[in-house]
């Protein structure tokens, strides 16, 4: 059975389970995950790294995720992407609800961390609360900018393919095996698997994660109206992997382009993933995008 999360945030009728990682008293850092999957995806290891480089870190899971609000109107995800209907929800819906676990937390602002679609959606966090947001990090994630042509370029479709092919029985032995499958399909070329550590993170959820293509369609669907990029003066860094299975580094340098004074990071043999052995240079690298957020002194 899931862990219970520390609090749960309101965002109106929307409950948001979120995690108090640890680190009190340290800057204020929010980790916003990827599409689909849970708070729990977070490797422990990269959490350890960013408190002791003095974060104070918290976790959440998105709406239509884990032990947050979920949603019933049906969707695809890739065909979400690109269809005009109404969708489940909007993009600021969505960052409401980073903002609603700020006020859970006690924080007026954070720096901010997001990985694969919590990048995008931590761009537009940023976007809809600027004045709560005191840094921008993300890691294998596209521009809040990019139309839907530019996302046909950035994706590899043969990768969506093969993961919708994907079936397990619907058990939870099945749902671990589909998780697992799926994280080393994700995984880092460049480095070992570490199946103990993504089981470690697996196991944690009740269901799989990646099963339920209706909620990853509505959060991948979510439309943003609240303005672009270029209106961002904040100190951002843009991770990337060179092996990112899904997605193509011209995504981390669009997105990189068109944030001013962005900084470009492309990691030689990461995946779509965060291994083991690049926690402590990510973990360097938002400490020091978070140290240029500091008042320079006069």
């Amino acid at each position: 059975m899931s862990p219970s999360p520390s609090g749960y945030a309101r965002n109106g009728d929307v409950r948001i389970a979120y995690d108090d990682l640890g680190g009190t008293g340290g800057e204020p850092l929010l980790l916003v995950m990827g599409s689909a999957v849970t708070r729990f995806w977070w490797p422990t290891g990269l959490v350890e790294e960013l408190i002791a480089r003095g974060f104070h870190v918290v976790s959440y899971d998105n709406r239509d995720a884990g032990q947050s609000t979920h949603f019933p109107a049906a969707a695809r995800p890739v065909t979400a992407l690109f269809r005009r209907s109404i969708p489940a929800y909007t993009g600021e819906d969505v960052a409401d609800d980073a903002a609603a676990v700020m006020d859970a937390m006690g924080w007026d602002s954070a720096h901010l961390f997001g990985h694969s679609n919590g990048g995008l959606n931590a761009q537009r966090i940023a976007l809809r609360h600027p004045g709560r947001v005191r840094s921008l990090a993300t890691s294998a994630a596209v521009s809040s900018d990019a139309g839907r042509a530019k996302m046909l370029r950035y994706i590899h479709f043969g990768f969506v393919a093969r993961m919708a092919r994907l079936r397990f029985p619907e058990t939870r032995e099945g749902d671990i095996a589909m998780a697992l499958a799926v994280s080393r399909a994700l995984a880092s070329p460049g480095f070992p698997f570490d199946e103990a550590e993504a089981l470690s993170r697996i196991e944690k959820d009740d269901v799989c994660a990646v099963r339920d293509q209706g909620a990853m369609g509505r959060q991948l669907g979510a439309h943003w109206n609240g303005g672009g990029l270029a209106r961002l003066r904040i100190p951002a860094v843009v991770l990337h992997g060179d092996a990112d299975q899904l997605l193509r580094i011209s995504a981390a340098r669009d997105l990189a382009g068109a944030i001013a004074g962005a900084r470009l990071v492309i990691v030689p043999g990461v995946g779509h993933d965060l291994p083991r052995d690049v926690w402590p240079r990510y973990a360097d690298e938002i400490r020091a995008v978070a140290d240029a957020a500091r008042p320079q002194p006069r």
